[in-house]
């Protein structure tokens, strides 16, 4: 069953409280908050304390998409914010499989994020210790971006990945989404 999580970096901020009101009108299911350190991706986006300001008005359940250099310095402080899902990119940290049962231990999902040039066989090897698959199917760090037609292979690549381990991992989308609906 499909979830829609809409990404906190759109909204406009100085209209925060109306927009979350929106949202939770439409019944959204999750709230994505993107965190850019301007190293791993070129941009900057949320902080600790924009988190804080979403979850001082709603109790929508959310994740976070930590698009950092070194996730691994600065989990504790974001699993202190209380997420449902973590996402760190295959990419990011050097051991990603401990780091991936580090954000279990934390009791919170391990999402994992794959980038549109980053080969699959590159996060097989951790599935076991990952919650959520999510595939970007646009490269990370900038809004309003085409989506990349080539994710749904990756999708159905990472399905029969998951399906042949016998493992319960879920898939996530993210990137451009609402352009690739309206083109279905």
């Amino acid at each position: 069953m499909a979830k829609f999580a809409p990404s906190m970096m759109c909204v406009d901020f100085a209209q925060l409280a109306s927009e979350i009101k929106e949202l939770e009108k439409a019944n959204v299911d999750m709230l994505h908050i993107d965190v850019m350190d301007g190293h791993f991706v070129p941009n900057y986006a949320l902080s600790t304390e924009d988190i804080k300001a979403i979850r001082s008005l709603t109790d929508i359940p959310y994740d976070v998409h930590l698009m950092i250099t070194n996730p691994d310095d600065h989990l504790d402080l974001f699993a202190n914010l209380g997420p449902e899902i973590m996402y760190i990119h295959a990419e990011a940290p050097p051991h990603l499989h401990r780091t991936l049962g580090n954000i279990q231990a934390k009791g919170i999902k391990s999402g994992l994020a794959i980038n549109p040039g980053t080969p699959l066989h590159a996060i097989e090897d951790v599935l076991d210790v990952t919650d959520v698959v999510m595939i970007m199917s646009v490269n990370p760090g900038f809004a309003g971006q085409k989506f990349i037609p080539s994710a749904f292979d990756r999708i159905d690549r990472i399905i029969e990945m998951i399906e042949s381990k016998g493992l319960d991992t879920k898939l996530a989308i993210d990137g451009a989404i609402s352009q690739m609906l309206s083109s279905a």
